[in-house]
């Protein structure tokens, strides 16, 4: 098994993906450039060696619910590839996506009153969250999810945060 020093550097050699740290001490890796909502290629890499890739695009590989793989035990190689293939599989046809998706983690929706709410992606669960001012209006498991709430209450996307 890989050490989480390790794993941290074969997921740093991709410059393509942001390493962005989370709660006790887990590090996950974005693909900014992803096509579609899901960016998070690397999940929650611990300091124990644990850690998931993304892989629900994939076929071969054994997934949870949200479509990641366990990578706890892979080595060196087998890391690699899985991560090359997360970040491909995330690349699409490399169509432009900037109509429809995000291109942050945070956005400022206004309505025709010119109230604001702002739709936030946290990194550590993975959910969009509404929010007027500091009190949470909805949370969703998707930025379509998300987008539709706010769209049939009546508000439109003003700026990206």
């Amino acid at each position: 098994m890989l050490s989480f020093e390790q794993k941290l550097a074969i997921a740093d050699s991709f410059p393509e993906l942001q390493r962005k740290p989370v709660s006790l001490g887990r590090v996950n890796y974005h693909y900014e450039n992803s096509v579609y909502e899901k960016k998070t290629v690397v999940y929650h890499l611990h300091p124990n060696g644990n850690g998931f890739v993304y892989a629900g695009e994939l076929d071969g590989y054994e997934t949870d619910d949200k479509g990641f793989v366990n990578i706890r035990d892979f080595g060196e190689d087998e890391l690699r590839a899985v991560i090359e293939q997360s970040i491909r599989s995330l690349s699409g046809d490399g169509g432009d996506d900037s109509a429809e998706g995000p291109s942050s983690d945070k956005e400022i929706w206004t309505n025709a009153k010119k109230q604001e709410l702002t739709l936030t992606l946290d990194d550590e669960d993975g959910m969009w969250y509404v929010f007027a001012g500091l009190n949470m209006d909805a949370a969703f498991e998707s930025y379509e999810e998300a987008k539709e709430y706010l769209e049939d209450e009546g508000f439109s996307r003003s700026r990206r945060g």
